[in-house]
């Protein structure tokens, strides 16, 4: 061997930091994609049920929103805008209320906290807290609500707590829907916390939720969880926020996921698939009364991302006009379903449990190990899927809503040898 054979580190490995993640499991080079499918810079395809973490709830590079894009960047739209007013922020703003708030009946202002998630939810926990003067809000266990320090305080997982470097304060945890396995009455544990006086549970500004925890396994809150905690909320005064930033835009079926329970939080927060293009954007969405607000009291240089507002106004011209996607997202739901109970029935599978709702599903499995075989054996075989759970012990499907029949019975397939394969890996 001569050191011509022995590959030269690439640029990634001399000059990125180490924090990357993503690109580990995945070690190739991307170069294009197009609707449910990546191809690598040798042009092999890989089937994407990954869906940028659910921020290509329409596939990649959809067509009706590139056109959308490109038309505007060629008549030299503003791409720039803080928060000054636009003609690509009064149509996204136009259509989000008579395309989502209003069928809905939902009474809500818009605000743009900034261009990620985590800028969302820090502006619910600001405004939670400004609205009621209290400090503490209640969050769940193996909950995720993004990376910055007050996101990182309401957040569960041990390991991106610990990364903070600071304590995290003003936060308080309450077990999640089934937490203890029906041990527990709903809410008999968080409520006599609230009634006591010696609890030492200061009275929460706010409880935050996610009606399906993503990075916390793919565990499903029963609708009827959701009503008793909207339930529990007003009867003490605090405010009910709901995280949508990997849930909402159709994930679930309906646009926001807490439809299904007939609740109407008080905050809300979306991100991911609002753009529809993969486009930076957040919203944090809020009941008139709540709006206390002083001009630029929040505020942030990326918060007016333009090309954002331009694809996501024909996201949800394309898709929301009527209930054509949430039906046949739901209809694929039970195709999902099946087949993956399916597989945790054959004698050589390994999953332990299947849960989820319209096109989020899990498979869990006894240990991450297990999970990341079957996600690495996928990679190999043309499939991008995560992990999720504390101990990443769950494999996690996220297809595009736009993929075809074909394509979700292809990756269903190659999941199903794919679990196959790494038990009797693990086994030998």
């Amino acid at each position: 061997m001569t050191l011509t054979d022995i590959a030269a580190p690439s640029v990634f490995e001399t000059v990125e930091s180490e924090v990357r993640s993503y690109c580990r499991a995945w070690p190739v080079v991307f170069e294009r994609a197009s609707g449910s499918r990546l191809y690598d810079e040798d042009g092999r395809p890989y089937l994407d049920f990954f869906a940028g973490a659910g921020s290509l709830n329409y596939g990649h590079n959809n067509p009706v929103l590139k056109r959308a894009l490109l038309d505007y960047l060629a008549d030299d739209g503003i791409t720039h805008g803080l928060d000054m007013s636009t003609t690509a922020k009064r149509a996204f703003l136009e259509t989000f209320r008579t395309t989502v708030l209003e069928p809905r009946a939902l009474p809500y202002k818009v605000m743009f906290p900034g261009p990620t998630g985590t800028n969302a939810v820090e502006a619910a926990l600001k405004l939670a807290r400004k609205v009621t003067g209290r400090q503490t809000v209640v969050s769940f266990t193996n909950a995720f609500h993004g990376m910055s320090l007050g996101s990182l305080a309401v957040t569960g997982n041990a390991a991106k707590r610990a990364g903070a470097g600071v304590p995290l304060h003003h936060a308080a945890r309450m077990p999640f829907d089934d937490y203890l396995d029906g041990q527990v009455t709903d809410f008999l544990w968080f409520e006599r916390l609230l009634d006591d006086a010696g609890s030492g549970l200061d009275h929460p500004a706010a409880v935050i939720v996610e009606t399906v925890q993503g990075e916390g396994g793919i565990n499903v809150a029963r609708a009827e969880w959701l009503r008793a905690l909207a339930e529990l909320c007003r009867r003490h005064g605090m405010l009910l926020i709901v995280d949508d930033i990997q849930m909402g835009c159709g994930r679930t079926g309906d646009f926001f996921s807490f439809e299904e329970a007939g609740i109407t939080p008080d905050i809300v927060t979306l991100s991911k698939s609002i753009s529809g293009y993969g486009l930076p954007m957040s919203l944090c969405l809020f009941r008139p009364e709540l709006d206390l607000w002083e001009p630029g009291e929040h505020n942030g240089t990326f918060r007016g991302n333009n090309p954002a507002f331009v694809t996501a106004t024909a996201a949800l011209d394309a898709y929301w006009r009527d209930g054509t996607l949430r039906e046949r997202t739901l209809s694929r739901a039970d195709r999902v379903e099946r087949a993956l109970l399916d597989l945790c029935g054959d004698d050589e599978g390994t999953g332990l449990a299947v849960r989820g709702r319209g096109l989020v599903w899990g498979l869990e499995f006894a240990d991450g190990e297990r999970a990341e075989a079957v996600c690495r054996r996928a990679f190999e075989t043309g499939l991008l899927l995560e992990t999720s759970g504390p101990r990443g012990e769950v494999v996690k499907l996220l297809p595009p809503l736009t993929a075809t029949d074909d394509e979700l019975d292809e990756g269903l397939g190659i999941l199903a040898r794919s679990v196959r394969h790494a038990a009797g890996r693990i086994a030998a």
